[in-house]
Parts: structure tokens; C-alpha cells; sequence
């Protein structure tokens, strides 16, 4: 009934769909390397030198002082007074054919690392979570950007009509940027992501209300897309269009959407290798529905994880963050590899910074000190997997301390620019006018960092 539904409204509205009036150089420029992506975003900052970029030289400093370069004429979120320096959490181990080493806390990544590119000179230009997270996923440090998967839902569109083109999934706190890291920005509001819930609705409002017949909703929305088409034709706003194709695209999610969150229609064994428990909201559930979504023609699908920013505690509770993680990012490329996916999906697996390798001195309960590690922007590492790039590949090299890019930077522009690339997209030539200009995803930076590729 849903695929019957919202006719008359399309109909009214077809001699003004596609005509946004202000759009540039849409679809794919080259042949592409993937089809679609899988962004695991670890909201806070993932550590660098505790969990895949070793420095020896810190276990060896551990507990003295910080030398000058590292502290003198720096910036930092938090710390004021010269700190010491702290050596990485745990050891590590060469993993895999390729020997790359990451840390025994994360068993998951290193049982797959052959298939990995690890970038280990990422850096950035923001130092707070809201501004970082807003550069790397929307390409300005500010409100009012469209989002990577906004850009990716305008340029390229769903692969099947009835789920969108752009999936977020969130575990835990949002990100200090809020939904803007999944918002359309000036994009027509029919590109930004959709949230789909692991507990309660899986997308609020998407259900008719209590005496709403499947068949009174399909007329209420016809008859939204004619009023709609005769102010389009009056005013020719794009945002008239958009709002015909959010009110049609829900009506068709109502049967799309509860078929594809039904994780456990998985067998056991796969949700086991997932670490899914039954009826639990879970990062491993959001990697899960995202290799379902994916294998639906979803184009963007979007996973934030919170609650990595350790500025204390960090000996207790990275590790445990890394339990709730590790498991499921593994399975996720393991099970994309063996259904034939992994090919043309790409798997990303980001952060907005790293961490500094001089402890933050906190105190806790007591007055007794339970040091962290502060944010860090020149310096971080992020990796992906499939879709076209090099597996078994380490890109860059960090100084001794894990505190500068030493060979091969890569800003998130490049990262964003290279992205686009595998799909197909050149990111100069992605863009839509605004206010008199012409806008891109990379503004007017990034270069396409060609030694990723396969």
C-alpha cells in the first residue's frame, strides 16, 4: 500500500522535480572505487598513541616533565601548567601479515588490520569538540554547512526509494556539534540524514496517529504535493520540493523502515559475532543495521559513538570503551568482506582529534589525581577499509612523541577530498550556489591523497 501511496501529489509535482534551480555539477564525475560508505565517527577523541600509533619513546619519559617544544608557545584545551609526560596505556603487538602495530586493546582491529588502510598523520584546525566535529564532517567550523552525507545524498542520491539516502545512528550523548553534523545545511532539508532510533519508534513521527488509516495518510499527502506544486509554480522555491519529498518518503519508510531495523531477524551467529544482546541499544546493534541498511541501497550510513573525550580516568575507561567498540567495527568489515560488499562499501572509522601524550592532572574523589589526556589537534590517526583503498597500509608517520605529522600530512580536507574521490565525485566540482557563490564540502582546500588507494 505505502508503494502505491502519494500519487497524485507526484504527478502534480513532476514538471518541477529536479529543477532546484541552483544546483551545479551533480552525480559522478569518473568511474567510482565504492558505492556507498559506513562512517564510524568516535565522538571526543579517539586516542592515537595509546591505541595505534606507538611511541616508545613515551614509555620511557613516562612521569617526567614535559620538554619545552612540546609545551612552550602551544595551545591546549585545558591545561595551564607545564605537565608531565604520560607513556601509552597498555603494549602493542605486530598484527597481521602486513606487522602494523596497534594495541592489545583493540584485538578486533588487529585481527583485520591486513584489510586496513591507518592514516597516522591526520590533523585538524579546530581544539574544541563542536568546531572539530563541524570541520572534519561538514567542512567549516561553524553552524550552517551541509553535512559529508548531506553532500554525498545531493550529489548521488539513494540507491532505493523508499529508505533515504542518509542514515544517522548515535550511541549514547549526541555530539557536542549536535544533529548539525548530520544537518542539510543550505541543501535543499530532504539531503539531511535521518535518525533512526534503537529503542522506542526507529524514526520519530514516521507513525500514522491513533484513528489514521493507511488510507487517509496516502490522501493527506497527495494533497499536500498539489497545494505544494501550485506554490512551486508561484514561487519556485526548491524547499517546496524537498518538503513533497519528506512527506512522501515517510509515507513510504512506514513499511521500508521497520523491515530493515529488524536486526533480529539476523541469525544468531551473526549477531553474536556482532556482540548484539537482544533488546539492548548498542554500538554493535548501529554496526549491524548498518551493513542492513547498506545492502538496502543505502547510500551514507552515519554511526557516532560518544564518550571518548578522557580527560580523566583514562587508564579505566579507555579500555572500556574499546569493549564497546572493537568487536563490532571488526565484524562489521569481516561481514561486509564475506556477503561481497567490502569491495564498493567504504568503512571509515574517524575522530575529530587526538589526544596529547602529556597527561591532564585531574583530581577525582579524595583529591587523588586520575589523569587524562587533553585534546590534540596536530596529530591524529583515523582508518578505513574497503571500497578502494590500500589494505595492510600504514599512511604518514608522527615525530617520537606522537606530537607532530613528521611524513605525509593529511588534513581533514584531504580526507574528505579523497573520500569523495573513491566515489566517483571530484570535490571541486561538487557544488551548490548560495548566496551569490558557489559552495563545496571543501571549501577551497583539500587535495586528493592518491597513496590511499588500492
Amino acid at each position: 500500500m505505502a508503494a502505491m501511496g502519494a500519487g497524485l501529489g507526484s504527478l502534480a509535482l513532476a514538471p518541477f522535480l529536479g529543477r532546484e534551480g541552483h544546483a551545479s555539477s551533480r552525480g559522478q564525475h569518473f568511474a567510482p572505487r565504492a558505492k556507498r560508505v559506513i562512517y564510524m565517527h568516535m565522538i571526543g577523541g579517539f586516542s592515537h598513541i595509546d591505541l595505534v600509533d606507538p611511541k616508545p619513546a613515551l614509555r620511557e619519559l613516562d612521569g617526567q616533565m614535559c620538554p619545552d617544544a612540546l609545551f612552550e608557545g602551544k595551545r591546549f584545551a585545558f591545561i595551564k601548567d607545564r605537565p608531565r609526560i604520560m607513556g601509552p596505556l597498555g603494549e602493542f603487538t605486530r598484527s597481521g601479515e602486513s606487522g602494523v602495530e596497534i594495541s592489545n586493546h583493540l584485538p578486533g582491529l588487529q585481527s583485520i588490520v591486513d584489510d586496513v588502510t591507518l592514516v597516522r598523520s591526520m590533523h585538524t584546525s579546530e581544539i574544541n569538540h563542536g568546531p572539530a566535529q563541524l570541520l572534519l564532517l561538514t567542512g567549516f567550523p561553524r553552524f550552517g554547512r551541509p553535512s559529508f552525507g548531506s553532500w554525498l545524498a545531493y550529489g548521488l542520491g539513494s540507491e532505493n526509494a523508499d529508505l533515504p539516502a542518509f542514515v544517522a545512528l548515535v550511541t549514547g550523548n549526541r555530539p557536542g556539534a549536535g544533529n548539525a553534523v548530520w544537518g542539510s545545511g543550505f541543501l535543499p532539508s530532504d539531503h539531511q540524514g535521518v535518525e533512526f532510533r534503537s529503542r522506542g519508534a526507529p524514526v520519530l513521527f514516521l507513525d500514522n496517529p491513533p484513528g489514521v488509516t493507511a488510507g487517509a495518510r496516502s490522501r493527506l499527502v497527495d494533497s499536500i504535493g498539489q497545494m505544494n506544486a501550485i506554490e512551486q509554480a508561484e514561487h519556485r522555491d526548491p524547499e517546496t520540493l524537498a518538503r513533497s519529498r519528506q512527506y512522501e518518503m515517510a509515507y513510504r519508510m512506514q513499511s521500508s523502515v521497520p523491515e530493515a531495523m529488524d536486526v533480529e531477524a539476523e541469525p544468531e551467529a551473526v549477531q553474536a559475532a556482532y556482540g548484539v544482546e537482544s533488546g539492548r541499544a548498542s554500538f554493535a546493534r548501529n554496526c549491524l543495521l548498518a551493513r542492513r541498511l547498506v545492502e538496502r541501497g543505502v547510500r551514507f550510513v552515519q554511526l557516532f559513538d560518544s564518550g571518548w573525550d578522557h580527560h580523566n580516568q583514562i587508564a579505566s575507561n579507555l579500555p572500556r570503551k574499546c569493549k564497546e567498540i572493537d568487536r563490532a567495527s571488526a565484524a562489521l568489515v569481516r561481514d561486509l568482506q564475506q556477503r561481497g560488499l567490502l569491495d564498493d562499501t567504504l568503512v571509515v572509522f574517524s575522530t575529530e582529534f587526538g589526544r596529547t601524550p602529556m597527561a591532564q592532572a585531574t583530581n577525582g574523589v579524595g583529591g587523588k589525581a586520575v589523569p587524562g589526556r587533553d585534546h590534540h589537534v596536530d596529530a591524529f590517526s583515523i582508518w578505513m577499509a574497503g571500497g578502494g583503498v590500500r589494505a595492510g597500509y600504514v599512511h604518514g608517520e608522527t615525530d617520537e612523541f606522537g606530537y607532530d605529522v613528521a611524513r605525509d600530512p593529511v588534513h581533514v580536507h584531504d580526507l574528505n577530498a579523497t573520500i569523495l574521490h573513491l566515489l566517483g565525485i571530484d570535490h571541486e566540482r561538487l557544488t551548490y550556489r548560495y548566496q551569490g557563490r558557489d559552495f563545496r564540502l571543501t571549501d577551497v582546500h583539500g587535495q586528493v591523497v592518491h597513496d590511499l588507494f588500492a
